[in-house]
């Protein structure tokens, strides 16, 4: 018995340690791809309130598809890891290519939004000199959308084979180009109009492009992704279609849609309560979404091990992971709340030298250290399950609580005298705290109940039929 724990104990340790090893690049370029969004912010605030809170608004929109096309192509990575896992590595290059035909209506209807988003500023009421930068932001950064979605899909491909230092060192090289767009655009260098927060969408727009164009060189060039396919066209055939990676991927689209369109109607609901509001809202987010970026890659190399035990049929090795990255992601989330916590005047300080915008995002920031630790389980848990290729129950478990609950609380306690006085910005950050309070334990629950799924057998058994019949082929 006392060796059994033993043994358990030490298995735990060597997955840990494995999924550190496969976080960490991943996580860097997680970070890098965030920092693209700190350097707008910075170089925003540093030319005024006004400026920031223009790409503030315009990134309130911007985020959400962002996040939606993300979470599409995030569906590649357990269909390749389970592929690879079970052998069958020369189908992933034919489905990432099949990924390309499910890209482009969503291409489309994302540029569509982004330079028609000018109306919902209007009915939102914001400052007419907010709303201009904000549409001028948003039309640039739309061009840039392409790109996005073709590196999502071969970032994916690459992560799902395990291969993550690539995205990871073409995310790195992003931030010069991104600083350096953003120094002639917004400041007007090289002969080009000082565009103020409208240049922080040029810039974004151009490092998008470049990573894209490395990611495809990479594919291209780097001989470990030759048994991909991917570029081989006559190389067709492939169980996983593009049936197959709508039906895994929307789901997951729209769950990371519905978690970050909560910030963007929040950031619409402030819009009328002055720039500083706004500006102090946006740092907070800002600096939430940087520190999320830890657990949301361990969460990466998650769905990746996992989908990986699946392929093998290791359905033990499967649930070991699982409990690993739920309490590596915990763990983290502790030691991150409490540095927020004890630094929150300096965090706000790097942003912006107002002084009234810092004395509020402090009181935020003190909020958002309180959800860190649910925020850290839920996509632990939520990476798990899409490991197993479970996406649907967990969206619906998202909806009802941001949606159902979250929001009509957060808006009853920042904008009415329901609880009395109307909190602003806290109402709103306090409801996020009871929405993911809320989604943790629902997505764990659910993860127990798939991880032992009665027959551990039965989910292989049902793909190898389906195999057997090609009704998932695409």
């Amino acid at each position: 018995m006392i060796k059994s724990r033993r043994w358990q104990i030490k298995l735990l340790k060597t997955e840990v340690r494995l999924l550190l090893n496969l976080a960490a690049p991943i996580l860097t370029a997680q970070l890098a791809q965030q920092g693209l969004a700190f350097v707008d912010t910075v170089m925003a605030g540093r030319v005024s309130a006004t400026d920031l809170a223009g790409v503030a608004v315009g990134g309130s929109i911007w985020g959400p598809l962002f996040m939606f096309l993300y979470g599409v192509f995030l569906a590649v990575t357990p269909m390749v890891a389970q592929l690879h896992g079970a052998g069958n590595t020369s189908e992933t290059g034919p489905l990432a290519r099949r990924g390309i035909i499910v890209a482009l209506p969503l291409v489309f209807i994302t540029i569509l939004l982004l330079r028609n988003a000018g109306f919902v500023f209007t009915k939102m009421q914001v400052d007419p000199q907010i709303a201009s930068i904000a549409v001028g932001y948003l039309n640039a950064i739309s061009w840039g959308v392409p790109a996005v979605a073709l590196f999502f899909l071969l970032r994916n491909l690459s992560e799902g084979l395990g291969l993550a230092r690539p995205s990871m060192i073409i995310g790195l090289a992003s931030i010069p180009v991104n600083v350096a767009g953003n120094y002639v655009f917004i400041y007007g260098k090289l002969g080009l109009p000082a565009m103020g927060g409208v240049g922080c969408g040029w810039a974004s727009a151009l490092s998008l492009w470049f990573m894209c164009g490395c990611m495809l060189l990479t594919i291209w060039r780097v001989r470990k992704y030759s048994m991909t396919h991917f570029f081989r066209l006559s190389t067709q055939r492939g169980s996983e279609g593009a049936r197959q990676l709508i039906r895994l991927g929307l789901p997951i689209g729209f769950l990371l849609l519905v978690e970050a369109s909560i910030f963007t109607l929040i950031a619409l609901f402030l819009s009328p309560l002055g720039a500083l509001t706004v500006a102090s809202h946006q740092i907070t987010l800002n600096y939430s979404s940087l520190i999320f970026m830890v657990p949301l890659s361990i969460s990466s190399a998650i769905t990746i091990r996992v989908g990986n035990a699946i392929g093998k049929q290791r359905h033990d090795r499967a649930r070991l992971v699982s409990k690993a990255g739920l309490a590596l992601n915990s763990s983290i989330a502790l030691f991150t709340a409490a540095v927020t916590l004890v630094f929150a005047e300096t965090i706000a300080g790097t942003y912006t030298r107002d002084l009234e915008v810092i004395s509020i995002s402090v009181g935020l920031l003190y909020l958002s250290a309180l959800f860190q630790f649910s925020d850290a389980f839920q996509v632990s848990a939520a990476a798990a399950l899409r490991g197993y290729k479970d996406t649907r129950v967990p969206l619906l478990m998202i909806v009802i609580a941001y949606w159902v609950i979250g929001l009509p609380l957060g808006y009853s306690l920042a904008l009415t005298e329901f609880w009395g006085t109307p909190m602003g910005a806290k109402g709103f950050w306090i409801s996020l705290i009871v929405g993911l309070s809320i989604t943790a334990p629902l997505l764990g629950m659910r993860l127990v109940k798939v991880g032992k799924g009665g027959d551990p057998d039965k989910a292989a058994n049902i793909i190898r039929n389906r195999h057997a019949t090609g009704w998932i082929r695409g």
